[in-house]
């Protein structure tokens, strides 16, 4: 039996922040389930789809600021969601509705149609204000809102953690973030499932590549809280002449989503970089790497669930030893001027392939419909 679905999602945008969420509704649309998405009016979707995407602008356009205060004070922009959601699905019916979010927007949306509605509410919780101190309020953050980071963090913890609290079901990306919300956030017995970020088996597997050029490449936004100077200073040194750190940043030398896979196929390592007071950090890069059967450089060693699954797989190394960066950096050099590129023999790479992921989340929203 088919399943209706309304999908509710922060921003979907460049550089492809939402690449879990399109493959599930690629998938669930496949299988015959009707999937309409309610997102944020950010950037341009950059990828084709096969379902309703329909855009609510909220934060972008007119006084950003006092958007902000309205925000902090009455949560203006979740009513203003939740006010067009419910009117622009006004006579429709749905089986479930489906929140994903790297934050808090838009779950107290998600939690009161659903609540309203008499229907289950699920919710993807991609990343936690808690994984790493800060990291989410600063830099980017305007300097005059700064002295209220601390109360706007506070506040959206709250908000969050009322919502999930409502939650039928509850789905995240790592060991830590699925323990952190059973045991810090949820006061019930609402259970909490496990699903890796993992890749795309359409556009990210393994295909020996030949390049004239030996590419250490780095794709995706560089964090306030992630340093990538270190290896700079090392590929400077070796002074290898046919060797490019490969830099593909939001703003610089951007790449295309549908052309990322090809990119790391013709690239001898894939560089993650991550930062050790960070928790249950598992990039999206590093399952396409280890799709594309890419050797990973990690830097630093996490020295936790990101570096233990480094070492599982057998997909490359964590460190942030100079000595051990070189020489992993001289190994793959050595076999891409034997081969003309690298291949990194992986182990129990299919645990992450997101069409099975995309079943389990298809088998958890029928059971919790069956209920």
């Amino acid at each position: 039996m088919s399943l209706r679905i309304l999908i509710l999602s922060d921003a979907y945008g460049k550089p492809a922040f939402a690449p879990r969420l399109r493959y599930l509704c690629d998938y669930l649309t496949r299988k015959g389930h009707l999937v309409e998405v309610f997102t944020e009016q950010w950037d341009e979707i950059p990828f084709e789809h096969n379902y309703t995407i329909n855009e609510i602008r909220l934060m972008k356009g007119g006084s950003w600021i006092i958007k902000s205060i309205a925000n902090l004070l009455w949560d203006w922009k979740s009513k203003t969601f939740y006010n067009q959601v419910k009117q622009q699905t006004k006579g429709q019916t749905y089986d479930l509705v489906f929140c994903t979010t790297f934050s808090t927007f838009p779950l107290k949306t998600a939690s009161r149609i659903a609540e309203e509605r008499n229907i289950p509410f699920i919710a993807d919780i991609r990343d936690l204000d808690e994984q790493i101190q800060g990291a989410q309020y600063q830099q980017h953050r305007q300097w005059y809102l700064r002295p209220f980071r601390n109360i706007y963090k506070h506040i959206n913890i709250n908000r969050r953690n009322q919502a999930l609290q409502k939650a039928t079901a509850i789905t995240t990306i790592s060991p830590w973030h699925q323990s952190f919300i059973q045991q810090q956030i949820l006061h019930n017995s609402t259970p909490v499932h496990l699903i890796y970020n993992g890749f795309d088996p359409q556009q990210f597997y393994y295909e020996p590549v030949s390049s004239s050029r030996f590419l250490i490449t780095y794709i995706g936004k560089i964090y306030e809280f992630q340093d990538i100077s270190i290896l700079k200073k090392i590929i400077h040194n070796l002074s290898l002449l046919d060797a490019e750190l490969n830099l593909h940043l939001p703003n610089h030398n951007y790449i295309p989503i549908n052309q990322v896979g090809d990119e790391i196929r013709r690239s001898s390592i894939i560089v993650v970089l991550t930062n050790k007071k960070a928790k249950g950090m598992m990039t999206t890069k590093f399952f396409e790497a280890l799709g594309c059967e890419k050797p990973v450089l990690c830097i630093p060693d996490d020295e936790g669930l990101l570096a233990q699954t480094i070492r599982n797989t057998n997909a490359g190394i964590a460190t942030d030893n100079t000595d051990e960066i070189r020489q992993f950096i001289l190994d793959k050099y050595t076999e891409w001027k034997h081969n003309g590129y690298t291949h990194q023999k992986v182990i129990n790479k299919d645990q992450f392939n997101r069409e099975i992921e995309a079943k389990q989340i298809e088998d958890l929203f029928r059971n919790h419909t069956a209920l």
